[in-house]
Parts: structure tokens; sequence; C-alpha cells
């Protein structure tokens, strides 16, 4: 199922990766949804509100860990569009020790000031200790979440968008199910929730490791490359370091965010948090299309293929926009509807504050289409550092509207604080898009003369 990606129409290689990491990412999703749903109809709206409250940090931590493992296996694409098989051995190798060091040090920081942070977002006490609880045993599995994504990481950098679609299902499925078992029969509340998904991800990623051991021998190094190598560990940490970066100074926006939205109490937590979720299944179309830009272009990166790039790049964004636009109309129309299966106790009041959010956000979907396909495909060609400036671009937008809107105290300020930002890193990530095309040609040609030379002589 491994798919090179040097060859063929950017066009359909592009449609034909995407879609399964788009189902996946769906599935994803619609699990945490139906935590969400879960805990709400069973535990009440305030365990709504507590789950909501930990998303941002959540973000910060494991979205930092995920652009990490993210940036780690960008040189394995590199080193297989190359044709590099001990190379990819090698990065392999060092990802994951990088990767276990990395989660360990993590999980110590981040559990042991949890208490902290959740009293500097003004987390509301009627909801604290729900939320301190699910966020503690969540970021107590943190292993399981690095798990998946390094091993679905590295399947998608060889090409292979099918299996982690595969055991995203499965694991779906078997959340699910967990939630039923520990939320409604066992009554173990947002617990239940946490401890659901921390053992689902845990078999997803498991699944994976199965399945690269067993079909995709490329991936399996032997026993001489599992030595930290300079020349590996070096470009991968320059590499995950500024997206893991850039995932968290978006989410130090977020966190500010959710900071002026828990000013406003616990039934726009709770309204928020719903339109969320929503929201964020609908949205996973954009990440399909960034992961598979991210692989597209680290795997020509490999072959010097600029040309290549520019042609993916122009499909990307066409493929965007026409998603942009149908998932705004779909969203626009749907919101009330899903949201009101959130919890037995949604109000008109909190469907209204849904509402304004869903309205607004989906009419700024093609500017959010659009970070995904210009910071991935920087970031697939090596140049993380800029995807990092433009989460700078976001936190700053956000955090301006947002703390105008905690100012005023007023809802309909605060729900323009991501807009503003994903308009303001579309400005950055587009004008250094054609920065990194004019670097890459320029290595290319660099290249070809010393090639030249090296067989004149």
């Amino acid at each position: 199922m491994n798919r090179d990606m040097t060859k063929g129409s950017p066009w359909g290689l592009i449609i034909r990766f995407m879609i399964p990491l788009m189902i996946g990412n769906v599935f994803q999703q619609f699990y945490n949804m139906v935590d969400t749903i879960i805990v709400g109809r069973y535990v009440g709206v305030k365990a709504l509100a507590a789950v909501g409250a930990t998303g941002t940090i959540m973000f910060l931590i494991l979205g930092f860990m995920s652009g990490l493992t993210g940036g780690f296996t960008v040189i394995t694409a590199q080193k297989f569009g190359a044709g590099d098989e001990c190379g990819v051995k090698k990065s392999v190798t060092n990802g994951a020790l990088l990767a276990v060091i990395i989660t360990v040090i993590m999980m110590v920081l981040s559990m042991s000031s949890m208490r902290h942070l959740l009293k500097l977002m003004h987390t509301p006490d009627d909801i604290f200790d729900m939320s301190y609880t699910y966020i503690m045993i969540l970021f107590g599995g943190m292993f399981a979440t690095v798990l998946y994504n390094m091993a679905s990481g590295l399947l998608r950098a060889v090409g292979n968008s099918i299996v982690p679609l595969v055991t995203l299902v499965c694991s779906a499925i078997l959340n699910i199910v967990l939630d039923i078992i520990l939320i409604a029969y066992a009554g173990m509340g947002v617990a239940g929730a946490a401890l659901a998904t921390v053992v689902s991800q845990f078999v997803s990623g498991a699944a994976c490791l199965v399945y690269v051991s067993r079909k995709v021998k490329i991936l399996m190094p032997s026993r001489e490359h599992w030595v930290f190598d300079e020349s590996f560990y070096k470009p991968q940490l320059l590499v995950g370091i500024p997206m893991a970066l850039q995932f968290s100074i978006t989410a130090i926006g977020s966190i500010i965010l959710q900071g002026s939205l828990n000013l406003l109490g616990s039934v726009v937590i709770a309204a928020n948090t719903a339109a969320n979720k929503v929201d964020m299944l609908f949205m996973q179309c954009f990440l399909a299309i960034g992961q598979t830009m991210a692989t597209y272009t680290a795997q020509n990166t490999g072959v010097n293929d600029v040309d290549r790039i520019r042609k993916g790049t122009r499909a990307a964004t066409v493929i965007t926009c026409f998603f942009a636009i149908a998932m705004a109309v779909i969203v626009i129309n749907l919101v009330r509807p899903v949201v009101s299966f959130f919890s037995a106790d949604i109000t008109e009041e909190m469907l209204g504050y849904a509402e304004i959010y869903m309205k607004t956000v989906a009419s700024f979907y093609i500017p959010l289409g659009l970070i995904f396909v210009f910071r991935n495909v920087q970031q697939g060609a090596g140049y993380s550092f800029m995807a990092m400036a433009a989460g700078i671009m976001e936190l700053i937008g956000r955090s301006i509207i947002a703390m105008i809107g905690a100012h005023y105290l007023s809802y309909n300020i605060i729900v323009y604080a991501s807009p503003a930002a994903w308009i303001l890193a579309d400005i950055f990530l587009i004008s250094t898009y054609f920065v990194v095309i004019k670097r890459l040609n320029a290595i290319g040609n660099k290249n070809a003369v010393a090639n030249t030379e090296a067989a004149e002589s």
C-alpha cells in the first residue's frame, strides 16, 4: 500500500491519498464528539463544560507532541522519496528514541503544573475538579497518543494512508463502546471518558506497529540502526521543534481565547464546546489535505522536483476552496440540530451561542483551509520555521480579539478571534511560500551543477 508521490498526476495522487486520511480524521473527531455527547447526556451540562475547558491545554501539550513527531516523519518521507532505504530506517530509530525521551519530560512537566494552568485560565470553580480529573488521565496516557501519532505518521511518510484509517475506525468503535460501559453503566463520569480515549488510542497505535512489523519492512530497522546519529536527529529536531512550537504557539492563543470564554460562565463554555466539536468534525478535510501535502512535498523534495511541488500546491488550493464552500453551507444549516444532541439540558440560549459561533467561523473556512495547504507544503520541504512564525501571527490575531471581547464581556466579539488569526497567518504563509520555492529552486540548480561537474570529472 506504499505510494510513491514523485510520479503520476498530482491531482489524482492528492485526492486518493487525502480521502482515507479525511475519513480517518472524521472518525477520530466523531469519537471525540461521542465522548462529549455521552458526558453531556449522562453526567450533565457542567461535565460538558468541564471537558471543554481542558481543550486548549490538551492542544498545547498534545499538539506540541503531534508537531514534534510529525517533524520527525518528514525526514522519513524525504529519505523514502530519495530511495534511501538505510536513511529511512535510521530516521525511524532516531525519531523513536527522541519521542520517548521528550514524552517523559512533557508528561512530568504538564502533570505537575496542571492545577496552576487551570487556575490561570479562570476555570470556573463549579467545574474545576472535573476538568482536573479528565485532563490528568489523558496526560497520564500521553504515551498512547504519541505511539499512534508516530506510527501513523511513519506509514503516511511512505505513502500509506489506508492502514491509519482502518486502525482509527476500529479505535473509534472501541472508544464508543468503552464510553458507554465506563460512563453510562459504571458511572465513572469524565474519568471514564478520558480512560476510554487513552485505551482506544493505545490500541490504534499498537495495531499500526503490528502492521509495520509484518508488512512494511522498509520501516523496520535492524539492531545496527538503533544508535543516535547526529546526521539524523539534528535535522529531525530542526524540523520537529519548530513544528511542535507552531502548535504550542497556536495553542497559547487558544488558551487566551478560552480564558476569555471562561469569564462568561459555564453556559457559554458548554455552548462553545458543543459548537467547536461540530466545527472540528467538518474541518477534518482541511487537516487531511494538509497531511497529504506534507507527505507529497517531502517526497518530492527528496528528488528535488520543485515544479511538481508547485503543481501539487495549485491542485491542493483548488480542492481546499471547493471543500471550504461545501463545508460552510452544511455546517451553517446543521448546527442547531447537531448541537441539540450534546445534552438533554441544552437550552435555547446555548443554541443561540452555538449558532453565532458556527455562522461566524464557517464564513472563514477558505482562509482556514489555505493555512493547512501552505503551512504543510513548507513543513514538508523542511522549512518548519516558517510555519512556526505563522503560528506567532495566529497568536497575535487571536489574542488581540479575545482580549477585546473579554474586556467588553462580548461573545459576539470573541468568536472573531480565530478568523482574525487565520487571515494574518495566510498573509504570512502565502508570502513565505514563494520564498521557499525560490530557495528550493536554488538548491536544485546547485545540486544539478555539482552532479554535472562530478560526471565530467
